[in-house]
């Protein structure tokens, strides 16, 4: 390898009093080199996250340093003062946070965003900001630079968030790069752009890179060297291709039998005929905003889509960013209303109800958000958050409190999460959360938004045997959007292909997978990530 661009050397962090260990991190050790990519792989509160924040000078408040050194070019960033980390954050060392909906300013145009790091910098004139902006923009597959600068954050999809807080992270040229699960929200295709994209920058710019993520197949497609953390020890590090082939400790091991195969499971259709959920002909457009700068096209979030959901059954509903997926999931919740179209849920008609009858109704259909933390009360205990709903419908606190506490454990947390605040937790465990939350009011419909995509694999296995469990044992009926089509093969009956608002094809999942018709969803099936390299 070439010279060493970062090394970490006997790091311990600790935990505030009460947490579940002693060490966030106890004695890590690694080094990563100019043009490498270092893969930290590990479960949720593993410790992968605090591994960037010591880097980049950004733990809270709550986690001690025991002990160790980060030395980057040599000069230990534990020890820098926080002007010189200012001065470094950006310029030389740049990360790309795990939840973009947080990290960017939801009252600034994204395209400011992204000139303001230049500005901050103090680098280039308001017009060569302005245009380096669009290029940026345009590098990470943004549609229509000139609209999406002009766009606010709330207009833009998961993936397309996710793909703004890349650019910024990207605009200076940093010679060390950490990347927080950056393609947890991004569909397939735009997943192996933006793979492509840094792996073809950190070659051109001698740039070293830290990728944290839980998925394997992205490992597999990017990783030079791989870290692997248990409860924040590091129990192997090594090759990509001898961990992924000959994994040495029973964790790693572990980890890599969870992952979601490719082959479609045997399922058996639901033995219910009768549809639980009926949409028909549902349509969403957005009307141009006002003033002399706005777009005047309108813009069709969901066109014409119908699709039935019978009693036991998932339907998955798959499709890049920006295909209208959680538009229609925002839709049948009413949390967005329909311009035209017919929502039925059993026997009731939800597109017809009036704000009394929807709030007495809607705990029959209950969603799991893709953002968990911009869906959590900061200031509420978990077990409220999750107590609330049925507290609301009539259920006596204590009573919904003890069910709170019954729901995180079977979600993998511990019941005393119920009394910590959302900020205490890791994304994954959020993620965990929002799910024991959802299912608080057992509703008919469970509509699921991406709800395994910031879990580790072990958990998102968990969770989905769960959600299986729940579905027989309830009757209940779910719609599983998400971008990651070997998920979708384990769990979900049938499945829907989204494309430009609209459902290209609908069939069984194993046909699907088998003879796709659509060019599209051939497209979609080619750009999976390959687990070939160590199933």
């Amino acid at each position: 390898m070439n010279e060493t661009r970062l090394e970490v050397a006997d790091l311990s962090l600790t935990l505030p009093s009460g947490s579940d260990r002693r060490h966030a991190l106890q004695s890590v050790n690694f080094r990563v080199a100019k043009r490498e990519i270092l893969c930290v792989v590990g479960e949720s509160g593993s410790g992968k996250s605090l591994c960037a924040q010591a880097v980049m000078g950004l733990l809270p408040p709550v986690i001690g340093i025991e002990s160790g050194r980060v030395l980057f070019n040599a000069e230990n960033l534990l020890t820098a003062s926080r002007h010189r980390m200012r001065e470094l954050r950006g310029r030389e060392i740049a990360m790309i946070f795990q939840e973009p909906m947080t990290a960017l300013n939801p009252s600034m145009r994204i395209g400011m965003q992204i000139a303001e790091v230049f500005e901050a910098h103090g680098l280039h004139s308001p017009r060569e900001r302005t245009e380096r902006a669009l290029e940026l923009i345009h590098e990470v597959g943004l549609p229509d630079p000139e609209q999406t600068a002009r766009a606010y954050v709330h207009q833009l999809s998961g993936g397309q968030r996710q793909r703004a807080m890349i650019a910024m992270a990207l605009a200076l040229g940093p010679s060390l790069l950490i990347a927080d699960e950056p393609t947890t929200a991004l569909d397939v295709t735009t997943q192996a752009q933006i793979l492509k994209l840094i792996r073809n920058l950190q070659s051109a710019r001698e740039m070293a890179v830290i990728f944290i993520t839980h998925d394997f197949g992205v490992v597999a497609e990017i990783a030079d060297s791989v870290l692997v953390l248990e409860k924040g020890k590091l129990v192997e590090c090594g090759p990509a291709n001898g961990v992924l082939s000959r994994p040495q400790h029973p964790y790693t091991r572990e980890l890599l039998a969870a992952v979601p195969s490719s082959t479609v499971p045997d399922r058996s259709s639901p033995m219910a005929v009768a549809p639980s959920c009926v949409v028909e002909g549902l349509k969403k457009t957005y009307a141009p905003r006002g003033g002399l700068f706005s777009d005047k096209r309108v813009t069709v979030a969901v066109d014409d889509v119908s699709f039935t959901i019978r009693r036991g059954e998932t339907l998955g509903l798959v499709g890049e960013s920006g295909s209208g997926k959680s538009t229609v999931a925002r839709l049948l919740t009413r949390l967005v209303e329909p311009d035209t179209g017919l929502i039925r849920i059993d026997d009731i008609d939800f597109s017809g109800l009036n704000k009394e009858q929807l709030r007495r109704e809607r705990r029959r259909i209950q969603m799991i958000f893709q953002d968990p933390f911009a869906s959590l009360n900061p200031r509420r205990s978990i077990g409220m958050s999750i107590s609330d709903g049925p507290v609301a419908h009539g259920v006596p606190r204590q009573q919904a409190m003890e069910e709170a506490c019954r729901l995180l454990e079977l979600t993998g947390l511990r019941s005393s999460a119920a009394k910590r605040l959302p900020h205490e937790f890791s994304g994954g465990q959020r993620q965990r959360i929002g799910i024991a939350r959802a299912l608080a009011l057992k509703p008919d419909l469970l509509i699921a938004d991406e709800a395994v995509s910031a879990l580790d694999v072990t958990i998102q296995a968990q969770v989905m045997r769960l959600l299986e469990e729940l579905k027989q044992k309830l009757g209940l009926s779910m719609l599983f959007i998400t971008h990651d089509l070997n998920v979708a093969a384990q769990i979900c009956d049938r499945m829907a292909v989204m494309h430009r608002g609209r459902i290209v094809e609908l069939a069984d999942t194993a046909e699907l997978f088998e003879n796709p018709r659509e060019p599209y969803t051939r497209q979609l099936l080619s750009a999976r990530p390959g687990r070939s390299d160590y199933h």
